[in-house]
């Protein structure tokens, strides 16, 4: 009986790459793509646009990263006020023996802690909007340029082609 090969593992790699030459083939691209007017792109332009942008978010996540720094260390002082009042609060409320005078402070108390507690809440919101703010400007001054200068590569590049870019 005759033995049977595989067809496909009867072939020699060599013969098949013997012709191949990368620099042949970038010489042929090149050829081929010189036919055709193509702009040329400022790479070391393209690169620094891009440095610039991630330079801003780098700007704007700092921002936004002290700010939260910021709001968490007021949270925590307005905790340690909150305890520090709650335990004077305690005390006075202990020595008072009278039952209507117990039950006037408490009154009190709870209006000066609500409206404590609305002051507190309405500057950590401040902290927030202008932290927020910061680092939103920063990326908004970033995204103008950077479309200021996307604009100039485009004039650039039309000037050096000779024809118009599309709009």
């Amino acid at each position: 009986m005759a033995k049977q090969t595989n067809p496909f593992m009867n072939f020699d790699v060599t013969k098949i790459f013997a012709d191949f030459d990368p620099a042949k083939m970038a010489d042929e691209f090149t050829k081929m793509t010189g036919q055709f007017n193509m702009p040329v792109f400022n790479m070391d332009a393209m690169m620094a646009n891009q440095r610039k942008n991630i330079e801003a978010l780098t700007a704007a996540n700092k921002a936004a990263v002290e700010g939260m720094q910021m709001v968490a260390a007021r949270q925590a002082e307005i905790l340690q006020e909150s305890l520090d009042e709650a335990t004077k609060i305690v005390t006075e409320l202990s020595k008072s023996g009278n039952p209507q005078d117990v039950a006037g402070k408490h009154v009190d108390l709870y209006t000066e802690s609500f409206e404590k507690a609305l002051v507190n809440m309405r500057e950590l919101a401040d902290m927030i909007t202008e932290s927020s703010t910061v680092s939103t400007k920063l990326v908004n001054e970033r995204f103008n340029e950077s479309l200021s200068e996307i604009k100039a590569a485009a004039t650039t590049v039309t000037k050096t082609t000779g024809k118009k870019a599309d709009k």
